[in-house]
């Protein structure tokens, strides 16, 4: 099992010193999310400091930027790492994308589909000196002088993965993409049961082998050397699923265990601004439905019991801006879980 966690994103000069310690430490990558800060940022940082770590965006906003600057963006982190680059891409909401990024909103899951084609396309026409002739629904792009097309790039282009949470995303994802970043807001039984399903039938649409098709994500990590430090993310946890389960979208979580009032209730008090009043209603029962949970010395199995045989990547980190912190026996028990994914071609 691949073992990722992040990077400290409010301040770009602690970067070198954090992905030299977690290199050290045995992590597999650390990514980067698009929330206060720029996720890309940190990445080119991380690249020129570090020698093994994957380096993935978790996520950045798909309509925000246009195709092309996602290809240039990419290519250049590829180049600059060594070939160690993911690019994560996720959608966002429409209020966020109308409101807060200023860009127009229109159906998700066909526009991800026409994004992830067209940066592919522009990687495939820089690789191979072919014309880049892309024209799709919602993105077009047929001018590429040479005097813009980038310097080599040795080895591949980087992968692409998406977050997905409906049907429709995840189907995008195993036809299209190379890996599929879940939700936190996830159970075993809703990956079982509905996720897995899913991409399965998506992937004998698309790359075919799950051997080659990345899972990451699907629930949450509470850990800590003591109780009371399990106490603490076990708190974190449960004030996430209280947030997260208030959004109607994420309600079919929920009725896989029969949560559905749960989830109503939770939007209610959204709507009438009861937000710190919220995560009360969340049992502990609910939260061990969400996460793995335990000490240093008991989450490894605890990991393998929740994620083992369905998902292939996980990340474990404090909810604070300070990443890593498992002790190196632990990380490597971790790393040991087998999955289903044998690597990208």
């Amino acid at each position: 099992m691949k073992l990722t966690t992040g990077v400290p994103l409010s301040d770009l000069n602690k970067i070198p010193d954090a992905v030299r310690r977690l290199e050290a430490q045995g992590y597999d990558g650390v990514h980067a999310q698009e929330n206060r800060q720029d996720p890309f940022l940190p990445l080119a940082v991380a690249a020129v400091h570090s020698q093994r770590l994957e380096l993935a965006t978790s996520i950045a906003i798909s309509f925000a930027r246009s195709p092309m600057v996602f290809a240039n963006t990419g290519w250049d982190l590829q180049r600059a790492s060594g070939g160690r680059f993911v690019l994560g891409l996720g959608t966002q909401v429409k209020g966020h994308n109308e409101r807060r990024f200023s860009v127009p909103w229109s159906a998700p899951a066909p526009r991800m589909r026409d994004l992830v084609r067209c940066i592919k396309a522009t990687w495939h026409s820089w690789k191979t000196g072919d014309p880049l002739r892309y024209e799709g629904s919602h993105y077009r792009v047929t001018l590429m002088p040479p005097n813009f097309v980038p310097e080599p790039l040795e080895g591949s282009p980087p992968p692409i993965t998406i977050a997905a949470v409906g049907p429709g995303m995840m189907k995008v994802a195993a036809e299209t993409c190379d890996g599929v970043r879940l939700h936190p807001f996830s159970t075993r039984a809703y990956l079982e049961q509905v996720a897995m399903p899913r991409l399965e039938q998506g992937l004998r649409q698309g790359v075919g082998s799950r051997s080659r098709f990345e899972v990451s994500g699907g629930g949450f990590v509470a850990t800590g050397a003591t109780d009371e430090a399990v106490a603490c993310a076990f708190e974190w946890v449960r004030m996430r699923v209280g947030f997260y389960g208030s959004t109607r979208a994420y309600h079919p979580v929920f009725a896989v265990h029969g949560l559905e009032d749960l989830g109503e209730k939770l939007n209610h008090m959204s709507k009438t601004g009861q937000w710190n009043a919220m995560t009360a209603e969340v049992s502990d029962d609910v939260v061990h439905l969400f996460a793995a949970v335990g000490r240093h010395d008991q989450i490894g199995a605890a990991i393998e019991s929740r994620f083992g045989g369905l998902v292939d990547s996980i990340s474990v980190g404090t909810p604070v801006d300070e990443p890593g912190g498992l002790p190196v026996d632990l990380i490597e028990d971790i790393r040991r879980i087998e999955t289903p994914f044998a690597g990208w071609s």
